[in-house]
């Protein structure tokens, strides 16, 4: 089977009626999503990371928003995703996004991305039901549970072990159980143990075996 790189690369050249390849990279916390996809955007001609983080809602913002509009048991702001991202990458027109942060609890700067190349939106719910059909290719990045426990651990401190184990966790289950966003998937891929730390970053094609291919 051919290397997700490859894969990526090939679809990149495929005819269609805009000019940036749109790729969702979705899958539980501490699978690897955010690794894969600055790997993936450096071996990609032109590629941009565009992360879910920058999109979370400020909690004055959430009793304004319905709660049909917020995705099962997260709160990121899929409308404003769709306003400033997908809306103009799809008309070939440049993006401007702004940044959610997450200690001020409210969206900060601005960042411009122009149209063309590759665009990759990884992060929990990026290819949920309201935004999968928006991307030309859609990825599912999964992990075993005590993995990503583990690895969530070694990068927020134990002291989040509660948040991760009876708040993200479960609301990620939540997710997953009611919205399927992996049957959507054109790849299914499993992370890979990560690499040492004193050894370079890894290609995109190191850090994951494609389970299953659409494509």
């Amino acid at each position: 089977m051919s290397s997700l790189i490859d894969l990526l690369a090939r679809a990149l050249h495929q005819p269609r009626d805009h000019s940036t390849l749109l790729v969702g990279l979705d899958g539980p916390g501490g699978a690897g999503k955010s690794t894969l996809a600055w790997a993936l955007g450096s071996e990609l001609p032109d590629g941009t990371v565009i992360h879910m983080d920058d999109f979370y809602l400020p909690s004055s913002d959430r009793s304004a928003v319905s709660p049909a509009e917020i995705t099962v048991g997260l709160n990121f702001d899929l409308e404003r995703l769709r306003r400033q991202v997908f809306s103009p990458l799809l008309a070939d027109s440049r993006i401007r996004y702004q940044r959610y942060d997450w200690d001020a609890d409210a969206l900060a700067e601005w960042h411009t991305v122009v149209p063309g190349g590759t665009v990759l939106v990884e992060g929990v719910c990026s290819i949920a039901p309201k935004l999968a059909k928006l991307y030309d290719l859609r990825l599912w990045l999964d992990c075993p549970r005590e993995v990503r426990l583990a690895r969530g651990l070694a990068r927020d401190g134990e002291e989040a072990r509660d948040n991760w184990s009876h708040e993200w966790m479960p609301a990620e289950d939540d997710y997953i159980r009611s919205c399927r966003p992996m049957d959507c998937a054109d790849f299914l891929l499993a992370s890979m143990q990560p690499s040492k730390p004193d050894q370079a970053a890894p290609s995109a094609s190191a850090l994951v075996d494609i389970v299953f291919s659409r494509a």
